[in-house]
């Protein structure tokens, strides 16, 4: 039986781990989240590691509010970057397995084609940079680390951009969404099963798959066409209407292309991926 700590339990990832940890006999969950372990205290986290047996640490905890971020810079680095540094050395120090999860907002978005791990990271915002700060220093500090980069991420469970436009089309007549800025969605699920059939071929064919990788569901859109989609599969009345980037002004400035070649991850684990209009079906359906 190998123990996975989860951190973060309460985001969307966390939750979606919940529910799928059944299916997965072989592995014990420990669920934790603020208040059950400050991960930014690399005395907390070393204290914890000493008193239960981990095997593997899914770090989902981060800070995710990227507007806030911009003028919230070292809250947003003490959770991205120093809280990862201290998993990552204690995981090392116990010979744990780390799983990090980072972001496409870690790119610029001037690409036009899906990017690669190996492309060159330049992020336009205070929480794209804590993140790769972060995601870099887990690797140098551990080689054995897992960073997996996700898109769009949504799923039944907490705040996010599918749940949202799915309560507004209920209440609104009219929706505005932004469409020249594109990517793929990540249903949570999908992401936590990519995660735990890693994790499985790590430890049943050992070998060096530390690293960057990325995953996304399939297929590419714009949050307009995700919005459409939506309300399609919703059957919502509300009407969508497209516009620019310009006309819904954000703090942080959002990558304008953000798609991601998840060939490495596909190779490397043997992993099978849904295009994102399977799996919003599928995530719409437990709504």
């Amino acid at each position: 039986m190998k123990n996975i700590l989860v951190t973060g339990a309460n985001g969307q990832l966390g939750q979606a781990l919940k529910k799928i940890a059944a299916d997965y006999s072989g592995f014990s969950f420990v669920y934790t989240d603020f208040n059950e372990l400050d991960i930014t205290s690399e005395e907390a986290v070393s204290n914890f590691f000493s008193q239960q047996e981990i095997h593997a640490c899914i770090n989902c905890a981060a800070y995710t509010a990227v507007d806030k971020a911009e003028n919230d810079e070292e809250l947003a680095f003490k959770l991205n970057f120093e809280a990862v540094l201290n998993l990552a050395n204690i995981c090392q120090q116990h010979k744990a397995q780390l799983v990090h999860i980072s972001t496409d907002y870690v790119f610029d978005g001037k690409q036009n084609v899906p990017y690669t791990e190996t492309d060159d990271a330049s992020p336009t915002s205070i929480y794209g940079s804590s993140k790769l700060r972060g995601e870099a220093a887990a690797i140098d500090a551990n080689t054995d680390t897992i960073v997996i980069r996700t898109s769009w991420l949504y799923s039944e469970f907490g705040v996010n951009f599918a749940k949202r436009m799915r309560e507004l089309m209920q209440e609104k007549e009219h929706l505005n969404v932004v469409f020249d800025q594109a990517g793929t969605p990540t249903y949570a699920v999908d992401l936590a099963k990519a995660i735990l059939n890693a994790l499985t071929k790590v430890w049943d064919a050992p070998g060096n798959y530390g690293g960057v990788y990325h995953f996304s569901n399939e297929g590419v859109t714009s949050w307009y066409d995700f919005a459409v989609a939506i309300r399609e599969l919703t059957g919502a009345s509300c009407t969508v209407a497209p516009i620019t980037s310009d006309k819904y002004p954000t703090p942080a400035k959002r990558p304008a292309y953000s798609v991601l070649n998840k060939q490495k991850i596909k190779d490397t684990f043997g992993l099978q991926i849904l295009h994102w209009r399977e799996s919003l079906k599928e995530c719409l359906k437990n709504l």
